[in-house]
């Protein structure tokens, strides 16, 4: 899902090289499979926050292995546990 997000929104506002430079480093990470009790615990947390499927599985796994969240995606800004960088312009 991470890769999803990373490569579309790269590659819509920089290049599709920067979303494949990009990308390219996220298997180095950990990858966590979406188990049931992960899916309704996003569910729970969608219902609660009002968010997207993906931003709500994103936010219910950091949560879940008690990782920050870094992102540029504002429907996740002021959540416990998240780390929002605005986005440079210009």
């Amino acid at each position: 899902m991470v890769l999803y997000e990373v490569y579309k929104i790269l590659k819509r506002e920089l290049s599709e090289e920067e979303a494949l430079r990009a990308t390219a480093q996220i298997p180095k990470a950990s990858v966590v499979p979406l188990s049931g009790t992960l899916a309704l615990e996003a569910a729970d947390i969608s219902l609660e926050e009002r968010l997207a499927l993906a931003d709500s599985i994103v936010y219910a796994t950091a949560r879940f292995h008690n990782a920050g969240l870094v992102t540029t995606d504002r429907d996740l800004e002021g959540l416990p546990g998240v780390i929002f960088l605005s986005k440079k312009r210009g």
